[in-house]
């Protein structure tokens, strides 16, 4: 599945006793150098310029917001209704940023809150988005999001879909940081959309941490995303495909291209792409 990481690094020994979820999560998910590295060059590619200002809507632990605000002249807000998971990214991704800190902001807030400044980048990722299963609720998130943009601004959303993703099932990834992470599609009803979704982790050690995260969504087709960006006043919308290097195994390779129709993914099981909205 696409979804599993791609590139990890600690190397530090892990039990379910002594680990930190939030720290796994950020392990065994997040990629944000080269998810923001790619969101810039399209942001670049439309605008002529670097953007500067960033929103982090779902932003979790801010691990994304503290990686952009590291760069001179960038800052960043994030969004989220976890206060706990927000403290936890205050003390351990911006609080080490130093005299850095003070250009990240953030907010215990709905994602749909007007923010401090008009975004370059805003950014809903890890299909966290899924968390309104109402069309309408839907839409005016996104109506939301295209208000919040600066001039030139782009709104991009990650979307995971293909065969795979219909399935109920489990898949693993063992990772070089020394644990297993596996992600657990426990339910989906294909009248409603609705999903149940599970995150665990196990250890060198035999022991395991269960349900670490739950998630409860509607599982949302790219082609209806699409529609409801437009209907919110989005003028252009594109749809970038994460490539594979090798045609047998069909791991994503992180990299992604411009591919309307999915042409390029129409016999993968399972895919990720990215819907980036302007206008």
């Amino acid at each position: 599945m696409q979804i599993l990481p791609r590139k990890k690094r600690i190397r530090t020994r892990y039990t379910a006793r002594t680990a930190d979820r939030f720290e796994l999560y950020q392990i065994a998910v997040q990629s944000p150098e080269s998810d923001l590295e790619f969101l810039s060059r399209v942001y670049r590619r439309r605008n002529g310029a670097a953007p500067r200002h960033l929103r982090e809507d779902f932003c979790g632990t801010a691990y994304l917001s503290a990686t952009w605000a590291r760069r001179a002249g960038r800052t960043a807000e994030g969004f989220d209704l976890d206060a706990d998971t927000l403290a936890w990214g205050s003390v351990h991704n911006v609080e080490p940023l130093g005299e850095k800190a003070s250009r990240v902001a953030l907010h215990l807030k709905d994602v749909r809150s007007p923010g401090r400044r008009p975004a370059d980048l805003r950014l809903a990722q890890n299909f966290s988005y899924w968390i309104f299963r109402e069309r309408e609720q839907l839409l005016e998130y996104f109506r939301s999001a295209r208000l919040g943009l600066a001039r030139g601004g782009l709104f991009a959303i990650d979307v995971y879909g293909g065969s795979d993703a219909l399935e109920e099932l489990s898949d693993t990834k063992r990772l070089d940081a020394g644990f297993t992470y596996v992600w657990e599609q426990e339910r989906y009803l294909p009248g409603s959309g609705e999903y149940t979704c599970h995150i665990h982790f196990r250890f060198r050690d035999g022991s395991e941490m269960r349900r670490a995260f739950t998630y409860h969504w509607r599982l949302w087709s790219l082609p209806e995303l699409a529609d409801l960006l437009r209907e919110a006043g989005f003028r252009r919308v594109e749809t970038w495909f994460e490539q594979t290097d090798d045609e047998d195994d069909g791991e994503g390779n992180g990299c992604f291209a411009l591919d309307p129709t999915g042409e390029t993914c129409r016999d993968c099981s399972a895919w990720i792409a990215y819907l980036v909205a302007g206008g």
